[in-house]
């Protein structure tokens, strides 16, 4: 024993060298392991090109912007905050009054007023049922559903919500807060179907501000419109009973018809005077049966029988007479009656005339209190697509190859793992226990399906 200890005494024992440093290469390690196994990895880089076009038609779609510029005013915000600081005991503090009530109302711009209203339910439930939104597959597709399944053409059709949803991923809304300069931004892979969208954001944002936007000007112009029926109706009215007492009774212009009665009885009386003269003088020349005289009595007879229509004697001699025009005597009372009627009929003329002028101003007044949307720059049609294809190719070929590298890697990192490492335990039963549910839940759907073709066989 001794010896042995001796000898060990004097073999010398070999120390690795002061300046020799411990092995460092172990990314060369692991770039030759990952390219043993280049193999492998080029098949998961197959498999991620392989997916990218599935990605490409999910996600690379065209893109339509449409620019519109806000309003120079802010329709009843401005036309309230003058009116606001005219109050008694505020009319000092009129700038302040100002900014703290549009702090208050939370206005700051029209852009973003704009902004609220294109993100408004109103506006997106027009747009989807405008392009039908709601449709889940293109109109052949929904036909032989149609035809083919008719118990299924309700799945044909989605919520209205999840159209929301949709249209409210596929839409950008911003706003500049420099410039107030608002940007809409619609995404789609039909360009012609992006720009008509962009496009349609504006005329619903038009017609929406229109329909809620309750100036001053709007309710004037519907006061207005409504006293403007009103007087419509009264003049059609007071118009029918004029002409109906005019037919009835031939009174037109009494005044006029007064002047003309009386001159013409005027004249009438002084042929009447003069033929009476002239009878006088022949009764003294000529007997009682001439000609003459019984001629000149006819023409009196007829004077004074036209004298008397004129007048408005009523007598026995008269009473079959028809004389379509009122006479002297009735004209005065029914010119009463119808000075009346013309001065109503007049009057809502007027009024009607005066009516039509306001609310032709007021329409003209509310169109330029109704904030509109000034289009900067229209939604032409995209020409290419964001993200670019070739992108997202170049994504999933990397993608690929970095989990196939991944995959060697933890491979390798699960072997170096002690078989009684309770990770590698735990990861085991999880696997395997799986694994087993997936096979017993395969081999029950492979025994339904083999007895259920053997049992439609002995049924047949």
């Amino acid at each position: 024993m001794r010896l042995t200890s001796d000898v060990e005494r004097e073999i010398p024992v070999e120390s690795p060298p002061a300046d020799q440093e411990p092995r460092r290469f172990l990314w060369i390690d692991m770039v030759n392991r990952l390219w043993s196994q280049r193999r492998r990895i080029a098949r998961w880089m197959v498999a991620g090109i392989a997916i990218s076009p599935f990605f490409v038609w999910k996600y690379c779609k065209y893109e339509a912007n449409v620019a519109l510029m806000p309003p120079d005013s802010q329709g009843g915000l401005s036309g309230l905050l003058p009116a606001l600081s005219k109050m008694p005991g505020l009319g000092g503090a009129s700038s302040s009054l100002a900014g703290l009530a549009g702090d208050m109302l939370g206005i700051k711009s029209s852009g973003a007023l704009f902004a609220k209203v294109l993100e408004s339910r109103t506006v997106e439930d027009a747009i989807i049922d405008r392009f039908g939104l709601q449709k889940r597959f293109p109109a052949p597709v929904e036909g032989f559903i149609v035809r083919r399944m008719p118990w299924a053409s309700s799945f044909t059709m989605r919520r209205k919500v999840d159209a929301r949803k949709e249209l409210d991923s596929a839409t950008t809304v911003s706003e500049d807060k420099k410039s107030g300069v608002v940007s809409v931004t619609v995404k789609d892979r039909d360009p012609a179907r992006a720009r008509d969208i962009a496009n349609e954001y504006v005329v619903q944002l038009n017609k929406t501000l229109s329909g809620v936007m309750n100036t001053a000007a709007g309710r004037e112009k519907a006061f207005i419109e409504q006293r403007l029926r009103e007087e419509e109706q009264a003049l059609h009215t007071a118009e029918k009973n004029l002409s109906e007492f005019s037919s009835g009774s031939m009174a037109f212009d009494p005044a006029q018809q007064m002047r003309v009665t009386v001159e013409s009885a005027a004249r009438l009386q002084g042929e009447l005077i003069a033929a009476r003269s002239e009878l006088q003088g022949m009764e003294q020349i000529y007997a009682s049966e001439n000609v003459r005289i019984r001629s000149l009595r006819a023409r009196i007879g007829e004077l004074e029988s036209e004298l008397r229509k004129i007048n408005g004697v009523r007598n026995g001699a008269a009473t079959g007479d028809s004389f379509p025009y009122p006479s002297a005597k009735d004209l005065p009372a029914l010119g009463v009656k119808w000075a009346d009627l013309y001065r109503q009929s007049k009057i809502h003329e007027t009024v009607f005339e005066m009516l039509t002028q306001q609310y032709e101003v007021a329409r003209i007044q509310e169109a330029k209190e109704t904030p509109t949307a000034k289009v900067l720059d229209d939604a032409v049609l995209p020409e290419k697509t964001f993200p670019r294809p070739w992108v997202v190719v170049l994504i999933g070929t990397i993608t690929g190859v970095i989990l196939g590298c991944a995959g060697v890697l933890l491979q390798d990192k699960w072997q170096s793992l002690d078989i009684r490492d309770p990770r590698r335990i735990l990861l085991s039963n999880m696997y395997y226990g799986t694994r087993g549910l997936l096979n017993t839940m395969w081999n029950g759907v492979r025994f339904r399906r083999t007895h259920g073709h053997a049992s439609d066989g002995q049924k047949f």
